[in-house]
């Protein structure tokens, strides 16, 4: 059987349910004794796919004067004289 806990309870306890939750316990929270939700873990949380860092390692090529690619042409729009 779920244990109930009030809503004012969840509330300030929120934390310790959800640990207690994911190591396996239900909980069921009820508004004037009334029973409203059940608090139980996911099963099978899919996770979120990891930065595939590097993946384009020697695909491209960086060029020397990547810095300044369009120096020219930003100054000009800014009306900076080169």
């Amino acid at each position: 059987m779920d244990k109930t806990v009030n809503v004012h309870e969840a509330k300030t306890h929120l934390s310790r349910l959800i640990d207690r939750a994911v190591k396996g316990e239900s909980f069921v929270i009820a508004k004037a004794g009334k029973p409203l939700v059940r608090i139980v873990a996911l099963e099978d949380v899919p996770k979120k796919p990891g930065r595939r860092l590097g993946f384009l390692e020697g695909e491209i090529e960086v060029p020397e004067d990547f810095d300044r690619m369009g120096h020219s042409e930003i100054e000009s729009l800014f009306g900076v004289d080169p």
